[in-house]
């Protein structure tokens, strides 16, 4: 299993909590410069150097928190349509940015052991981007995809349709949406502070940390 990366923190003479930065630089089309300012702003990035690049791109120059990094190249090839390019390399320690709101969703999460069906996936894709697909086993407490909304959502992937539950012209109106794909770096990306990627020679999932329900359960 592997949790959510952490950076190294460091301490000052006066007993001030240090953290790594790192210097960003991303060439993008000047159509989506916008949306990356505000994404790399929200990660406590600091504009260092904005001018022009080749025809119709922008070079943007940035300080930014280690911490910040992550999960941030996928987000900037979402906002880029694919098109964004981004370079990192360590520059130095500095003071601690503070906390840094990494995912604005939360997570669909399974709480049922079994079989995933075509019937539950329809109401659960209503609810997000599910991870799974039909004939896919899961677990109880496997991340099953990302919830639309801020904050984590149990869902019954697993869930058969009653043979008295008459919805037969409806359900042939349903498409059922392609399950978002998740190779290992993207859910190392993913995962937050109470969740775990699970690495088996078979599969890559993501589920919720046991240790961490149980010290909430605690509280």
């Amino acid at each position: 299993c592997v949790g959510p990366p952490m950076v190294i923190y460091q301490t000052d003479e006066d007993g001030k909590r240090l953290e790594p930065y790192e210097e960003a630089v991303i060439e993008v089309d000047d159509t989506y410069t916008g949306s990356v300012v505000e994404l790399l702003s929200s990660r406590k990035g600091m504009l260092q150097e904005m001018g022009p690049g080749t025809a119709g791109q922008t070079i943007i120059k940035y300080n930014i928190p280690t911490r910040g990094l992550i999960g941030l190249r996928n987000s900037i090839l979402t906002a880029t349509r694919g098109t964004g390019i981004m370079n990192t390399v360590f520059n130095e320690y500095g003071e601690y940015a503070g906390d840094i709101k990494m995912r604005d969703q939360g997570s669909l999460v399974g709480f049922e052991t079994g079989d995933v069906t075509m019937y539950a996936c329809m109401s659960a894709q209503e609810r997000g981007t599910l991870f799974v697909k039909p004939g896919e086993k899961i677990y109880e407490g496997q991340v099953v995809g990302i919830h639309q909304r801020p904050g984590d959502l149990k869902v019954n992937v697993c869930k058969k349709k009653a043979m008295t539950n008459v919805r037969a012209n409806k359900d042939a109106t349903v498409v059922l949406n392609e399950k978002k794909d998740m190779s290992l770096d993207d859910c190392v990306e993913y995962i937050g502070d109470d969740e775990i990627v699970e690495i088996t020679p078979i599969s890559v999932r993501i589920a919720k940390n046991p240790k961490m329900n149980q010290k909430n359960a605690r509280r």
